[in-house]
């Protein structure tokens, strides 16, 4: 059980992470890139989704990359700067609130991304050899079958148990656990239609 005093000396650290993580994790850079670049509310487009692969559909490539260097980055800034200010606990915090800003970001009545690009982020900033196999399991998905949505859900699945088992990271694995939970119930359409063979492909257009 935590000491009480400790507890009451740390606590505000973690609020602060954990608000700084949910407001750097709630822009929209999908949403922002998109607009500046003159091709509207990427919204209105292919899944309605403000994150890399919906962008991609615009065929657009850079604004894809520039998405998805935004969405990470967002996730691996909160982790550092809280894990510099305040220690591995308020950076796993911070990491949990930029997930969870990315996904219900407060700009956009809480209707945001599904988190794929945020989480491999934190994962860089916590421990990034997992950030490496998180991206070398999306890509080997993606090489064989072409589904973004398929690679994420391969991933986020295999990456909580490589933290615990192959790098002996619980902490690190404990929360990246509850954000599959939470990517895997975001994705819940695309499971469906993975199921029905109607997902669309990467890099197909809108």
């Amino acid at each position: 059980m935590p000491d009480p005093i400790s507890w009451a000396l740390a606590w505000p650290y973690y609020l602060t992470a954990l608000v700084f993580g949910y407001l750097l994790g709630s822009i929209p850079f999908g949403l922002i890139i998109t607009r500046l670049a003159g091709q509207g509310d990427i919204r209105k487009i292919g899944s309605g989704n403000i994150g890399t692969t919906n962008v991609l559909r615009t065929g657009k490539k850079h604004l894809a990359a520039l998405t998805l260097l935004g969405d990470m980055l967002k996730g691996t800034v909160a982790v550092l700067v809280a894990s510099r200010y305040g220690g591995p606990d308020p950076a796993v915090i911070a990491g949990f609130g930029a997930f969870i800003g990315h996904i219900f970001p407060v700009w956009l009545r809480f209707r945001g991304g599904k988190g794929v690009a945020t989480y491999l982020g934190i994962l860089l900033g916590l421990y990034w050899p997992a950030a490496l196999a998180f991206a070398a399991i999306w890509v080997a998905v993606a090489f064989v079958t072409r589904y973004s949505s398929a690679s994420a859900l391969v991933a986020s699945l295999a990456t909580p148990l490589l933290l615990w088992f192959v790098f002996d990271r619980a902490q690190v694995a404990e929360l990246m656990a509850l954000l599959s939970v939470i990517l895997w119930a975001k994705h819940h359409e695309n499971i469906g239609r993975l199921l029905k063979g109607t997902e669309g492909r990467i890099g197909q257009k809108a």
